[in-house]
């Protein structure tokens, strides 16, 4: 089994086909094909039904995870013998939710690219943080961006901010004049949000249990970016945490903190081992939480 092997078969998977794959690589159709078949016949398996459209086999499904795995750890030996050259070439694979990836990862970005400009960085967003930690286990993203408060066994931690999460109310809502609402009267209010399994929910969710109430929740938005907006416009309050908050402030929103405080940690998570030179370097800006 060779390390071109297994390029090829990521190749497959993440353009769709055989024929892009090969562009991809820049090689010919016909020696992806072969190649991808000598890799078949050594495994004794079949990684791909072959048709109008190419799709994984279950066994491709469970080789291409380790696949990747063992590709990133080449690509991390070859970018660490390069290292002493100052990253002059590669990549880094960020995974983030939404609600983090403008705040604090577009600073961390822009930081990184100046000081490393020749570094290409891929970033994708999706609506779960369990989706965030499965796309660094199976190793298709090297650093993710997520709420750390639970220990993921496996993977290492660099806490980078500690979040208050405040109650944004619509513009005229009338507050005591400390600010200040017990966790309890969540129970009191219609609420926005967005669906059961989202960080955003869990924040909410674990606030009114910890109260001993149910939240009522009047309006469920998978979009994170439109809770600021609908509360602005009159269509309840929300749990935000202060960045979106101050957002929502600057519309006419009334914000007042939680009695007692609610909290959001948030960190980097990897793999345990050694990180690409890249993905070091990118950790070296980020800021240390407490």
């Amino acid at each position: 089994m060779e390390i071109r092997q297994l390029e090829h078969v990521a190749a497959v998977v993440d353009e769709g086909g055989f024929t892009a794959a090969a562009d991809a690589v820049g090689i010919t159709q016909p020696a992806l094909s072969q190649s991808v078949a000598a890799l078949e016949r050594e495994l004794g398996l079949t990684l791909f039904v072959r048709g109008r459209q190419v799709v994984l086999t279950a066994a491709g499904e469970a080789f291409l995870g380790p696949a990747r795995q063992v590709l990133r750890a080449a690509s991390a030996a070859r970018q660490a013998a390069a290292d002493v050259a100052g990253l002059e070439a590669g990549r880094l694979d960020l995974v983030a939710l939404p609600t983090l990836a403008v705040d604090p990862l577009a600073d961390l970005v822009g930081r990184f690219r100046l000081a490393h400009p020749s570094i290409t960085v891929r970033i994708s967003a999706p609506d779960l943080r369990v989706a965030v930690i499965e796309q660094v286990r199976r190793g298709d993203a090297e650093l993710g961006l997520a709420e750390v408060g639970r220990v993921d066994v496996g993977l290492d931690v660099h806490p980078v901010a500690s979040h208050e999460v405040v109650l944004v109310a619509p513009p005229g809502t009338r507050l005591a004049q400390t600010r200040r609402v017990a966790r309890h009267r969540l129970g009191d209010l219609d609420l926005v949000s967005t669906p059961v399994g989202t960080s955003t929910r869990a924040l909410l969710d674990d606030a009114c249990e910890a109260a001993g109430v149910e939240p009522h929740v009047v309006v469920e938005t998978a979009h994170r970016e439109a809770l600021a907006p609908l509360v602005v416009a009159g269509a309840g309050s929300a749990l935000l945490a202060e960045p979106q908050a101050r957002q929502a402030a600057a519309g006419g929103a009334v914000v007042a903190r939680l009695d007692p405080p609610l909290r959001r940690e948030v960190g980097f998570v990897h793999r345990r081992g050694a990180l690409s030179p890249a993905a070091r370097a990118f950790l070296d800006l980020a800021p240390t939480a407490g």
